[in-house]
């Protein structure tokens, strides 16, 4: 096994739960980290039973790029559109997505496990899921998701 394997998977595996400061509070020292779709810890639940969690950074920081996971239940459909690009790998079941200005769900394509989609900011789209689904996403503060209120769970 090469070296740059050797040290990728070092780090995946013995990944620091959270990033340690050093002797002055402007400077952040930070720790390899991992997680996979077991390991999140949701810090928002929410009553149609999405859940939400930022793994690191901080997403209502100006600028300061953040990571987060998210969990689409499945039968659940949202139209919405986030204030900063979102790149986002899903980790676990079928994410579906449509792009346009309205509810779309006849035209969803499928993204399952080991997908990785680019959702430039303002960019209205249509999320939903037939089986349940977590995505890992990182983009930049401050962060906000944007729905016109048509997002149900059946």
């Amino acid at each position: 096994m090469n070296f740059l394997l050797m040290l990728v998977l070092s780090f995946a595996t013995t990944a620091a739960p959270a990033a340690r400061q050093t002797t002055t509070p402007q400077q952040v020292e930070k720790a390899p980290q991992a997680w996979d779709a077991k390991t999140i810890v949701w810090q928002k639940v929410d009553p149609d039973g999405t859940k939400w969690a930022v793994l690191e950074g901080r997403s209502d920081v100006p600028g300061e790029a953040f990571t987060y996971a998210a969990f689409v239940p499945a039968g659940y459909y949202n139209h919405h559109w986030h204030a900063s690009d979102a790149r986002v790998a899903v980790v676990q079941g079928v994410l579906k997505v449509s792009f346009g200005e309205n509810l779309d769900l006849d035209h969803l394509t499928s993204y399952p496990v080991g997908s990785f989609l680019l959702v430039p900011a303002n960019v209205k789209h249509t999320m939903a899921a037939d089986v349940d689904t977590i995505i890992i996403g990182t983009a930049v503060g401050p962060w906000g998701t944007h729905s016109h209120g048509d997002h149900q769970h059946h």
